[in-house]
């Protein structure tokens, strides 16, 4: 017991850091989509793919027909998207976490139904799935 009265002060800060390397895993909430099954739902229903990364990102390769709003600007940009309120909207950034960002923007803007790619455009290059550029 004296040690933990004597070393408090480190049994805080390794407690801290513990959870803040976990809190972006707990946030993460709303549906989840693996590439293939992004990929099932684009030839099966209406899709559109947002890409949410920088420009320069996105100008290096990006999902076929994804429509190009960088997550900063997309509370802005909403109204361009709004004739797509009604399809499944799949959200992607590079590695997925930026993603829930704008999916949990977009849920609010009263999108139907909104999903994230899991893994982001990573995952999509892991899964050889095709790029555009």
């Amino acid at each position: 017991m004296k040690f933990l009265l004597d070393q408090i002060f480190l049994i805080g800060i390794v407690a801290l850091s513990g959870g803040a390397l976990l809190w972006p895993v707990l946030t993460q909430r709303g549906k989840k989509v693996s590439p293939a099954e992004a990929v099932q739902l684009i030839n099966r229903a209406k899709t559109t793919i947002l890409d949410v990364r920088e420009a320069k990102e996105y100008a290096e390769g990006h999902l076929p027909d994804a429509k190009h709003i960088p997550a900063g600007e997309l509370k802005q940009r909403m109204a361009e998207l709004d004739k797509f309120k009604n399809r499944t909207v799949v959200v992607v950034c590079q590695k997925g976490a930026r993603a829930f960002g704008a999916a949990k923007l977009l849920a609010g803007a009263g999108f139907e139904n909104v999903v994230v790619l899991e893994g982001g455009q990573s995952a999509w290059q892991t899964a050889g799935l095709p790029l555009a550029k």
